[in-house]
């Protein structure tokens, strides 16, 4: 008798927690050829799995949720924790994140590899040059806000994780958007002519004295019913805290990137989808180093095949990469890539 009314508050704890509201389940794979050419070395063939992700997200209890996603590491062959975090959703103006996830930063990190305009993302020398833990990520606590159509954000991440120092590291953002409004704290290079855009953003981290600051810029206008321009830029500044190399205190650099998609429905066998085109260039210089200064310029473009934006597209690029100076090899690469989200 005593087991019984606690068997059937077991069972009503059980049917409350499935009560509580969806729980959505989703994949997202990358995966590519690429052939690179090296300056002194044979042409390398590489068919990669460059992200196979698993997204968790549900609600808690009113306005808690809980996010996790996963990623495949190409390098080490295992499955990482990707997000891990605890939302408090009092309303659009207050919202604070508890876990692992991008901290305040770049457009550029915030939209991530799925949700880039490019494919060859992060590899200029001034994309998501801040420090991190995991991909971008870090642990820690953040507020964040919408604001009608300004966008707020700052934070508290774990130093050690991320840089090896036990300072904590600060992190802020604010980002205006004067055309069509981006809701969320997570945002996309592109949105495929769903949204005229022209944001500005700007963001800044701090630790110990040291910092990492960018501005970043998106414009994108829907054109000839159904297509859409638009144009990505920024400029980042890696003053001993982030960037590309560690061997150089500090670096910094600027990019542009303009892309055209193109408005007609083009079949090809069941498939309904439309190209587009992509051209952008990146310069960075590395300086205050164990070596002598040097600079990185990077171009890259694309012929893209968008069948349903991110969740089915096929990207052909090519990158060339170009140093001044002598022991590190320039290289071009060129391939085709695959993405898939649902």
């Amino acid at each position: 008798m005593v087991l019984l009314p606690g068997l059937l508050l077991s069972a009503l704890q059980s049917q409350a927690q499935v009560n509580l509201g969806p729980v959505t389940l989703g994949a997202g794979l990358q995966t590519s050829y690429t052939g690179t050419n090296t300056t002194g070395a044979d042409f390398n063939n590489q068919f990669q799995l460059n992200h196979i992700r698993l997204y968790i997200n549900g609600p808690v209890y009113e306005d808690i949720k809980f996010m996790v996603n996963t990623d495949y590491d190409s390098v080490t062959n295992k499955l990482t924790v990707l997000d891990a975090v605890a939302q408090f959703a009092f309303s659009p103006k207050f919202n604070l994140w508890a876990g692992r996830f991008l901290e305040p930063s770049d457009r550029a990190n915030l939209y991530g590899p799925f949700y880039a305009n490019e494919w060859a993302v992060y590899t200029d020398g001034v994309q998501d040059g801040y420090p991190f833990v995991h991909q971008g990520r870090d642990n820690g606590v953040a507020y964040w806000g919408d604001f009608s159509k300004v966008k707020v954000s700052l934070g508290g991440f774990d130093g050690a994780s991320a840089t090896g120092k036990h300072d904590i590291i600060g992190a802020a953002r604010v980002q205006v958007d004067f055309w069509d409004k981006e809701d969320g704290y997570y945002l996309n290079g592109t949105y495929y002519g769903d949204k005229n855009l022209l944001a500005i953003g700007g963001a800044s981290q701090l630790q110990d004295g040291h910092t990492a600051s960018s501005i970043d810029f998106l414009l994108e206008k829907k054109v000839l019913n159904g297509g859409a321009f638009t144009i990505e830029s920024e400029f980042a500044d890696y003053n001993r805290l982030g960037g590309y190399n560690a061997a150089y205190a500090k670096s910094e650099g600027e990019y542009g990137l303009a892309s055209f998609l193109f408005p007609k429905v083009v079949p090809i066998a069941k498939f309904k989808g439309k190209f587009e085109v992509l051209g952008k260039y990146a310069k960075a210089d590395f300086t205050h180093g164990t070596g002598p200064s040097y600079d990185q310029k990077t171009t890259e473009v694309n012929f893209d095949y968008i069948i349903k934006q991110f969740n089915a597209r096929v990207m052909m690029f090519y990158k060339d990469t170009r140093f001044n100076r002598a022991f590190e090899p320039n290289y071009w690469q060129a391939g085709i890539g695959l993405q898939l989200q649902m």
